[in-house]
């Protein structure tokens, strides 16, 4: 498995320019941390010798030095790569919060679970069990009761895009027996309880008859279009974007007009902008909304660092910073809000705004970006 990681993502053609470690958002604060170094380690003495090293889990695999490197080296799918075999061996990340969310995760893997996850659906939205289309809502009815003390609201997600499903015609299926996508699990290392997740949710969104599969979130996203197929091979249903299924129809959607006029900033979640290449989408989307004027943060699109924290590990005083660093440059730019479609993202900046390192030059609204739409239609 080394040697085959090493080839696919093109490590030995590392140029050492240390261009990854210039722009990598944890090196900017932990000067121990340097993708370049651990490159060069990995050569040198193998991959086994990282397992007992923190530095391991400390990559947010945000792809950013992906996206400066000039030979190509997918510094981040190898860094998932060599987690995969230090769980193999025994190593695990340090978790955030006590690591009750990956052990929820993998009591989702298990076969014998009963879930009400349907309960926070409410009944004035149009829903049903068997249809083309399938609502894949992800983890976002676990967040809000793990994060109580946060007073955020993530399922605020899910029933906008039920509501403007439903004014588009669409009655989406909602599995109640739907399970996490796995995405965290796999990039902390435990394949096989990704593995058990993913074959779980083919099988369930198989018994729907579903030809189309709607996404909100940007981890499901990725995992359905690129690692699902990875290991199981091409489904026979088409993955969807909501917010991209969205903008294509928006005209049919009737969007208020008061004139009101909104200053709002976009932040690229990693895993839609950097892994999936969708940076237009959420702005021609904002854009669409009358009265708002959407400006740019100094790093934004390809170059846009990320929320600092990955897969529920390694969330330290680094994270911290990061975190303050983004809410900075939007705050900094004059905008009353900043817009993201990633629940996670929310989470990390609301828990970073309201803690004890909390100042007033952070302090900016965390939006979603569905729930922004749908606030705007006239229904």
């Amino acid at each position: 498995m080394e040697i085959t990681a090493y080839k696919s993502t093109r490590v030995l053609q590392c140029l050492e320019c240390g261009k990854c470690t210039a722009v990598c958002p944890v090196s900017r604060y932990n000067r121990t941390f340097s993708p370049r170094r651990m490159i060069g380690r990995m050569l040198v003495t193998g991959a086994s010798q990282l397992f007992d090293d923190s530095l391991l889990w400390a990559c947010l695999t945000c792809q950013l030095c992906n996206e400066r490197c000039p030979q190509d080296v997918d510094f981040s799918d190898l860094m998932k790569s060599i987690r995969i075999q230090a769980y193999q061996a025994g190593r695990r990340p340090v978790y955030s919060h006590s690591g009750v969310l990956q052990s929820t995760m993998r009591i989702m893997a298990t076969g014998d679970m009963k879930q009400d996850r349907l309960r926070w659906v409410p009944k004035e939205l149009k829903t049903r069990q068997k249809g083309d289309d399938v609502y894949f809502v992800g983890c976002a009815p676990y967040f809000d009761g793990y994060f109580t003390d946060l007073s955020i609201d993530t399922l605020s997600t899910g029933k906008s895009a039920i509501r403007l499903m439903n004014v588009l015609g669409i009655e989406p299926v909602m599995m109640p027996d739907e399970r996490c996508c796995g995405h965290d699990l796999l990039w902390m290392g435990d394949e096989e309880n990704f593995k058990l997740l993913s074959q779980h949710n083919l099988k369930a969104i198989a018994q729907t008859g579903a030809k189309r599969v709607f996404v909100t979130c940007p981890e499901c996203y990725r995992t359905f279009s690129r690692d699902v197929p990875r290991y199981f091979g091409k489904p026979n249903f088409e993955v969807v974007f909501f917010p991209t299924f969205l903008l294509e129809n928006i005209k049919k959607i009737p969007l208020k007009s008061d004139g009101k006029h909104r200053v709002m900033t976009y932040h690229d979640a990693c895993r839609l902008g950097r892994h999936m290449g969708d940076y237009d989408t959420p702005r021609n989307l904002l854009s669409a909304l009358s009265g708002v004027e959407l400006r740019e943060m100094l790093r934004n699109r390809a170059g846009a660092t990320c929320c600092g924290t990955s897969a529920w590990c390694s969330c330290d005083s680094y994270s911290k910073q990061i975190q303050m660093e983004r809410l900075r440059d939007a705050k900094s730019i004059g905008a009353e809000v900043m817009v993201t479609t990633c629940s996670k993202c929310s989470i990390h900046f609301t828990c970073t705004q309201k803690g004890p390192e909390a100042t007033d030059d952070i302090q900016i609204s965390v939006r979603d970006l569905l729930t922004v739409i749908a606030e705007e239609c006239k229904l």
